[in-house]
């Protein structure tokens, strides 16, 4: 049957081709595709992973941030990926995150940039240097400034502005609070979204539980860190109650295999979160914990992942193909 075609539209003979809807990335550290294979960095877990690459990743200029945006975008649309969310949460020498913004107008790709952001210091109890971290205001008031400058809130738009302070071990309970707060101050029509690291591995678990004295997901609940406008990278070691919790809220998860395994982490609980009712989604994470940018690559990790980890119970059922 005829159809219709826009007068501004570009038709391309794709009867040799297969054509896929564009997978969508849900975790990235753009910056990390400057610090692929550190071999320093090659045999640690998370917080000596940290610990090792935090001082090269100090010495991030403007230009770094804006050409490892084109060559992690690049990578990940070779593999089928047409739009992706990056989280930058250091700003040394002048970096700001519009660095990478100009850099996806450039190449094209839809952009969800998730203003990232660290705080506390080793100084105050924190994983970070004291040299990386910021204040909270001004990290509150730059990522006001990019939501009112640079975030597009229609359906489908190509840019949008994330809120999200990096991790429990790296920045305050005020700061996830106010930025909570900042995000939905816009009302949901405006669509700013919520999004940091959570429940990633057993040091991960034990800061929270010294620190704050509960679970990552309890913490998330008191700070108000749960919702559809949330969603949280890792979840590897989300318990039971935490399931439940994403699953009454609509708290969404990013799973990102390859990073779980290269650092030792664990195997995130997909099965039981898909059959919680958990929105699950597919991230490759950043370049310095799994090397690589291919989110189909990334994909099948997560299916043979999950049928190793129930294994003869469940078998290939254990997460299908599609």
């Amino acid at each position: 049957a005829p159809f219709h075609v826009e007068s501004d539209a570009e038709l391309s003979d794709a009867r040799s081709h297969v054509v896929t809807p564009g997978l969508v990335n849900t975790h990235h550290h753009f910056y990390q595709t400057l610090t692929r294979a550190v071999p320093a960095a090659q045999d640690a877990e998370l917080f000596g992973w940290l610990k090792t690459l935090y001082p090269i990743w100090a010495k991030l200029t403007p230009e770094m941030a804006f050409v490892s945006t084109h060559t992690a975008m690049a990578e990940l649309l070779l593999s089928g990926c047409t739009t992706s969310s990056d989280h930058l949460y250091l700003y040394p020498n002048g970096v700001r995150l519009d660095d990478t913004l100009d850099a996806a107008a450039q190449i094209g790709m839809r952009f969800h940039a998730a203003r990232g952001a660290m705080s506390v210091g080793q100084s105050k109890g924190g994983l970070p240097p004291d040299r990386v971290v910021e204040d909270e205001a001004a990290i509150l008031a730059d990522t006001q400034r990019l939501i009112e400058r640079r975030h597009d809130p229609a359906r489908h738009a190509m840019t949008r502005i994330v809120v999200a302070p990096c991790s429990p071990f790296s920045v305050s309970r005020e700061l996830m609070r106010d930025a909570a707060l900042l995000a939905r101050a816009y009302g949901p029509a405006h669509r700013v979204s919520l999004h940091t690291h959570l429940a990633e591995n057993d040091n991960d678990i034990a800061y929270t539980r010294a620190k704050f004295g509960c679970t990552p997901a309890e913490y998330a609940e008191q700070l108000g860190w749960v919702g559809p406008d949330v969603w949280h990278a890792h979840c590897v070691k989300l318990d039971a109650a935490g399931i439940a919790l994403f699953a009454r809220t609509g708290t969404g998860v990013a799973h990102c295999p390859g990073s779980n395994m290269r650092l030792a982490s664990g195997i995130a609980p997909i099965r039981a979160l898909r059959d919680a009712g958990v929105p699950v989604a597919i991230a490759v994470d950043g370049s310095a914990s799994n090397d690589s940018g291919h989110l189909l690559g990334e994909c099948r990790l997560a299916l043979l992942l999950q049928r190793v980890a129930h294994g003869p119970v469940k078998g290939p059922g254990a997460l299908t193909a599609r």
